[in-house]
Parts: C-alpha cells; sequence; structure tokens
C-alpha cells in the first residue's frame, strides 16, 4: 500500500480499504461514498470523528534527518497528541483504555485520522533536527506522567 509508510498491525479488510481510498485521491476523484460508509461500518463513530480532524488539518506530520517519523494530532480537546504510525501507537487515554486494555477498538481517532491524512494527503510536514524531535518526544512523555 503506497499511501501508508511503515508495516501496519491493522486487519487485511481496513488495509484493503485504505489502499482504495488512496487509489480514488491518487486518480484524482473523490473518495466514494461506499468507503467512506464502510469506514463508518468498521471504526464507528471513530470514523466521522477522525474525518473531522482531517477536514481540521490537525494532523502533522514531524519527521528528522535521520528518518525517524511521528505524527501529532491536534485533537478536539486542543490537547496535542503523538502518534506512531510505524508500530500503531497513539498517547492519548482513549487509546489505552479502548484499544489496549479494553480491546474494542482498532484504533483511537487519532491514529485514524494519522492514516486517513496519509491516504487523503493532507497531512501537514514539519522537518526539524533530530534534537528538536528527541525534545518533542521528552516533552510529550513529560505530559502523560
Amino acid at each position: 500500500m503506497a499511501a501508508l509508510t511503515g508495516p501496519l498491525t491493522l486487519p487485511a479488510v481496513v488495509e484493503e480499504l485504505l489502499s482504495e481510498m488512496a487509489a480514488a485521491v491518487r486518480d484524482g476523484a473523490p473518495i466514494p461514498d461506499e468507503h467512506l460508509l464502510s469506514l463508518k461500518f468498521v471504526f464507528g463513530s471513530s470514523a466521522v470523528q477522525a474525518l473531522d480532524l482531517v477536514d481540521r488539518q490537525s494532523v502533522t506530520l514531524i519527521s528528522s534527518p535521520s528518518g525517524r517519523r511521528v505524527y501529532q494530532v491536534l485533537g478536539s480537546s486542543g490537547r496535542t497528541y503523538t502518534c506512531l504510525a510505524s508500530c500503531h501507537y497513539c498517547s492519548c487515554p482513549a487509546f489505552a483504555f479502548s484499544v489496549l486494555r479494553k480491546g474494542d477498538s482498532l484504533v483511537c481517532k487519532h491514529l485514524l485520522a494519522v492514516y486517513l491524512s496519509q491516504v487523503m494527503r493532507t497531512c501537514q510536514q514539519l522537518s526539524v533536527s533530530d534534537k528538536q524531535l528527541t525534545d518533542i518526544l521528552s516533552a510529550e512523555k513529560t505530559q502523560e506522567a
């Protein structure tokens, strides 16, 4: 799947859906309603919330010269969450509770927004030094504590 980078731990049906959405975007077509309905079926209300985050351009890809990449998503609460698409992780409480602890969700809305912004090519880009990226990640760890 060209639109998404790194290995994903999503079910094959979700990867296929995102791949088909990416193909529509590459062809310059709008994402078909059937794909949006499938997204809603698989992810429930998180799909609508994630699409809202994408529409508000709340997803930023932060990359460093060493090739490290993290995403930051400005949540609807105004708080910024760090997402690692390569290992399917978000720093938000919903991810910890609904995805990791209860296991009743595949992803949180922030991580889904990352995947959708990759597909829709709407991800904002920010290049920083390796030190700056380390500082960003350290600040996130301090906020969680």
